[in-house]
Protein backbone atom coordinates (compact mmCIF):
# COMPACT_ATOMS: atom_id res chain seq x y z
CA UNK A 1 0.00 0.00 0.00
CA UNK A 2 0.97 3.57 -0.41
CA UNK A 3 0.22 6.75 1.00
CA UNK A 4 -0.01 9.98 -1.14
CA UNK A 5 2.03 13.38 -0.28
CA UNK A 6 4.10 12.32 2.79
CA UNK A 7 6.07 14.65 4.65
CA UNK A 8 8.90 14.52 7.57
CA UNK A 9 8.38 16.52 11.00
CA UNK A 10 9.16 15.80 14.83
CA UNK A 11 7.92 14.42 17.39
CA UNK A 12 6.98 16.94 20.40
CA UNK A 13 4.22 14.97 22.58
CA UNK A 14 0.90 12.92 22.73
CA UNK A 15 -1.33 14.67 24.57
CA UNK A 16 -3.89 11.55 24.48
CA UNK A 17 -4.39 8.71 22.15
CA UNK A 18 -5.80 10.18 19.04
CA UNK A 19 -3.45 13.63 18.47
CA UNK A 20 0.12 14.76 18.60
CA UNK A 21 2.08 18.26 18.30
CA UNK A 22 4.52 17.37 15.31
CA UNK A 23 7.06 20.08 14.21
CA UNK A 24 6.84 20.26 10.22
CA UNK A 25 8.73 22.73 8.51
CA UNK A 26 9.29 24.97 11.92
CA UNK A 27 5.89 24.76 13.21
CA UNK A 28 3.91 22.98 15.72
CA UNK A 29 1.11 21.33 14.20
CA UNK A 30 -1.36 18.76 15.75
CA UNK A 31 -1.65 15.83 13.64
CA UNK A 32 -3.94 12.82 13.91
CA UNK A 33 -2.00 9.72 15.27
CA UNK A 34 -3.37 6.36 13.29
CA UNK A 35 -2.49 4.24 16.14
CA UNK A 36 -4.36 4.76 19.81
CA UNK A 37 -1.62 2.27 21.19
CA UNK A 38 0.66 2.97 23.78
CA UNK A 39 3.87 3.73 21.45
CA UNK A 40 5.66 5.06 23.92
CA UNK A 41 8.69 3.45 23.08
CA UNK A 42 8.19 5.09 19.19
CA UNK A 43 6.68 8.18 20.09
CA UNK A 44 9.78 9.97 22.38
CA UNK A 45 10.56 14.13 21.94
CA UNK A 46 12.54 14.52 19.05
CA UNK A 47 11.73 11.29 17.29
CA UNK A 48 12.03 11.61 13.01
CA UNK A 49 8.46 11.23 12.38
CA UNK A 50 6.65 10.83 8.25
CA UNK A 51 2.77 12.24 8.07
CA UNK A 52 0.60 11.72 5.32
CA UNK A 53 -0.34 15.38 3.97
CA UNK A 54 -4.54 15.34 3.42
CA UNK A 55 -4.73 19.05 1.97
CA UNK A 56 -6.49 19.52 -1.28
CA UNK A 57 -8.94 16.01 -0.22
CA UNK A 58 -9.79 17.00 3.28
CA UNK A 59 -13.05 15.92 3.47
CA UNK A 60 -14.69 15.56 7.04
CA UNK A 61 -11.45 15.84 8.05
CA UNK A 62 -10.35 18.25 11.31
CA UNK A 63 -6.52 17.48 10.88
CA UNK A 64 -4.23 18.06 7.78
CA UNK A 65 -1.88 15.33 8.80
CA UNK A 66 -1.93 12.01 10.05
CA UNK A 67 1.25 10.25 11.54
CA UNK A 68 2.00 7.17 9.97
CA UNK A 69 5.52 6.09 10.88
CA UNK A 70 8.36 6.91 13.35
CA UNK A 71 11.96 6.17 13.04
CA UNK A 72 13.80 4.38 15.85
CA UNK A 73 17.34 4.28 15.97
CA UNK A 74 17.97 2.22 12.29
CA UNK A 75 14.25 1.43 11.88
CA UNK A 76 12.13 2.54 10.10
CA UNK A 77 8.74 1.51 11.64
CA UNK A 78 4.89 2.00 10.07
CA UNK A 79 2.69 2.57 13.03
CA UNK A 80 -0.71 3.18 11.23
CA UNK A 81 -2.99 0.60 12.73
CA UNK A 82 -5.13 -0.07 9.78
CA UNK A 83 -2.46 -0.41 7.22
CA UNK A 84 -1.83 -4.50 8.52
CA UNK A 85 -5.34 -5.33 6.86
CA UNK A 86 -4.64 -3.66 3.51
CA UNK A 87 -1.24 -5.13 3.25
CA UNK A 88 -2.58 -8.49 4.27
CA UNK A 89 -4.99 -8.34 1.65
CA UNK A 90 -2.76 -7.25 -1.28
CA UNK A 91 -0.61 -10.30 0.02
CA UNK A 92 -3.65 -12.87 0.12
CA UNK A 93 -4.47 -11.06 -3.62
CA UNK A 94 -0.89 -11.66 -4.73
CA UNK A 95 -0.54 -14.73 -3.04
CA UNK A 96 2.49 -14.05 -1.00
CA UNK A 97 0.69 -15.09 1.81
CA UNK A 98 -0.51 -18.84 1.28
CA UNK A 99 -2.29 -20.61 3.95
CA UNK A 100 -1.57 -23.84 4.82
CA UNK A 101 -4.47 -26.18 4.55
CA UNK A 102 -6.04 -24.31 1.84
CA UNK A 103 -5.34 -24.13 -1.40
CA UNK A 104 -5.68 -21.29 -4.62
CA UNK A 105 -8.20 -18.61 -2.60
CA UNK A 106 -11.02 -17.79 -4.59
CA UNK A 107 -13.23 -15.78 -1.92
CA UNK A 108 -11.62 -12.97 0.45
CA UNK A 109 -13.77 -10.67 1.89
CA UNK A 110 -13.29 -8.27 4.89
CA UNK A 111 -14.41 -7.81 8.40
CA UNK A 112 -17.11 -11.03 7.98
CA UNK A 113 -18.53 -12.26 11.82
CA UNK A 114 -18.82 -15.91 13.31
CA UNK A 115 -20.88 -16.10 16.24
CA UNK A 116 -20.43 -13.24 18.45
CA UNK A 117 -16.41 -12.99 16.76
CA UNK A 118 -16.01 -10.84 14.29
CA UNK A 119 -12.83 -11.36 12.09
CA UNK A 120 -11.20 -9.22 9.49
CA UNK A 121 -11.16 -11.72 6.49
CA UNK A 122 -13.38 -14.66 5.76
CA UNK A 123 -11.83 -17.08 2.94
CA UNK A 124 -12.83 -19.57 0.88
CA UNK A 125 -10.39 -22.03 -1.40
CA UNK A 126 -10.77 -23.38 -5.01
CA UNK A 127 -11.65 -26.76 -3.54
CA UNK A 128 -14.57 -25.15 -1.15
CA UNK A 129 -12.82 -25.35 1.98
CA UNK A 130 -13.95 -22.07 4.34
CA UNK A 131 -11.32 -20.28 7.22
CA UNK A 132 -10.89 -17.20 8.79
CA UNK A 133 -8.02 -14.92 9.31
CA UNK A 134 -7.36 -12.21 11.91
CA UNK A 135 -4.47 -9.48 11.60
CA UNK A 136 -2.59 -8.28 14.18
CA UNK A 137 0.17 -5.06 13.67
CA UNK A 138 2.70 -4.96 15.53
CA UNK A 139 5.35 -2.17 16.38
CA UNK A 140 7.31 -3.11 19.59
CA UNK A 141 10.52 -3.97 18.96
CA UNK A 142 13.49 -5.29 21.61
CA UNK A 143 17.07 -6.05 20.41
CA UNK A 144 15.54 -7.51 17.24
CA UNK A 145 12.67 -9.84 18.88
CA UNK A 146 9.22 -8.32 17.56
CA UNK A 147 6.62 -8.59 20.58
CA UNK A 148 2.79 -8.81 20.98
CA UNK A 149 0.64 -6.66 22.08
CA UNK A 150 2.52 -3.62 23.73
CA UNK A 151 -0.25 -3.15 26.48
CA UNK A 152 -3.06 -5.72 27.74
CA UNK A 153 -5.71 -6.22 24.87
CA UNK A 154 -9.07 -8.41 26.01
CA UNK A 155 -10.30 -7.66 22.63
CA UNK A 156 -7.09 -9.74 21.33
CA UNK A 157 -7.37 -12.68 23.46
CA UNK A 158 -10.95 -12.70 22.57
CA UNK A 159 -10.22 -12.42 18.70
CA UNK A 160 -7.70 -15.82 19.16
CA UNK A 161 -10.48 -17.80 21.21
CA UNK A 162 -12.43 -17.22 18.53
CA UNK A 163 -10.30 -18.66 15.87
CA UNK A 164 -10.03 -22.06 18.18
CA UNK A 165 -13.77 -22.01 18.28
CA UNK A 166 -13.64 -21.94 14.58
CA UNK A 167 -11.45 -24.88 14.55
CA UNK A 168 -14.13 -27.14 16.17
CA UNK A 169 -16.56 -25.90 13.70
CA UNK A 170 -14.64 -27.32 10.46
CA UNK A 171 -12.81 -23.81 9.34
CA UNK A 172 -9.48 -23.35 9.48
CA UNK A 173 -8.03 -20.59 11.55
CA UNK A 174 -5.18 -18.48 10.98
CA UNK A 175 -3.70 -15.29 12.96
CA UNK A 176 -0.98 -13.44 10.77
CA UNK A 177 0.89 -11.11 12.80
CA UNK A 178 2.56 -8.19 10.57
CA UNK A 179 5.47 -6.65 12.39
CA UNK A 180 5.65 -2.98 10.34
CA UNK A 181 9.23 -3.06 10.08
CA UNK A 182 12.14 -4.92 8.66
CA UNK A 183 15.48 -5.98 10.90
CA UNK A 184 14.08 -8.10 13.15
CA UNK A 185 15.09 -11.79 14.20
CA UNK A 186 12.11 -13.33 15.58
CA UNK A 187 8.41 -12.56 17.14
CA UNK A 188 7.23 -13.98 20.06
CA UNK A 189 4.11 -13.06 22.45
CA UNK A 190 4.59 -10.29 25.24
CA UNK A 191 3.89 -12.71 28.02
CA UNK A 192 5.50 -9.83 30.20
CA UNK A 193 2.85 -7.00 29.14
CA UNK A 194 -0.39 -9.53 28.61
CA UNK A 195 0.63 -13.53 30.17
CA UNK A 196 -3.23 -14.50 28.88
CA UNK A 197 -3.03 -12.95 25.31
CA UNK A 198 0.25 -15.40 25.02
CA UNK A 199 -1.69 -18.07 27.14
CA UNK A 200 -4.95 -17.93 24.77
CA UNK A 201 -2.32 -17.89 21.57
CA UNK A 202 -0.66 -21.00 22.68
CA UNK A 203 -3.91 -22.89 23.40
CA UNK A 204 -5.13 -21.76 20.33
CA UNK A 205 -1.81 -23.79 17.96
CA UNK A 206 -2.57 -26.55 19.98
CA UNK A 207 -6.24 -26.33 19.47
CA UNK A 208 -4.98 -26.19 15.26
CA UNK A 209 -5.09 -22.06 14.65
CA UNK A 210 -2.17 -21.47 12.09
CA UNK A 211 -0.19 -18.89 13.65
CA UNK A 212 2.21 -16.96 11.07
CA UNK A 213 4.33 -13.82 11.54
CA UNK A 214 5.80 -11.80 8.64
CA UNK A 215 7.91 -8.40 8.43
CA UNK A 216 7.69 -5.34 6.10
CA UNK A 217 9.23 -3.32 3.43
CA UNK A 218 9.19 -0.10 5.24
CA UNK A 219 9.20 3.61 2.98
CA UNK A 220 8.03 6.57 4.43
CA UNK A 221 5.35 6.66 1.49
CA UNK A 222 4.66 2.59 1.17
CA UNK A 223 4.26 -0.75 3.31
CA UNK A 224 4.16 -4.36 1.92
CA UNK A 225 4.64 -7.47 3.50
CA UNK A 226 7.97 -9.45 2.69
CA UNK A 227 9.39 -11.95 4.53
CA UNK A 228 8.12 -15.39 7.05
CA UNK A 229 9.57 -14.32 10.52
CA UNK A 230 10.23 -17.36 13.26
CA UNK A 231 8.09 -17.32 16.38
CA UNK A 232 9.40 -18.14 19.22
CA UNK A 233 7.00 -19.14 22.93
CA UNK A 234 4.09 -20.25 21.34
CA UNK A 235 4.79 -24.03 22.59
CA UNK A 236 2.84 -24.31 25.74
CA UNK A 237 5.19 -24.98 28.90
CA UNK A 238 4.40 -28.04 30.82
Amino acid sequence: MRYEKVCKGKFIERPNRFVAKVEIEGKTETVHVKNTGRCKELLVPGAEVYLEDYLGRMGTRKLRYSLIAVRKGNLLINMDSQAPNYVVEEALKEEKIRIPGMGKLTCIKREKTLGDSRFDFYLEDENGKKGWLEVKGVTLEDHGIARFPDAPTERGKKHIKGLADAVDLGYTSVAVFVIQMKGVKSFEPNDSTHKAFGDALREATEHGVTVLAYDCKVTPDSLEIDERVKIEKIEKSC
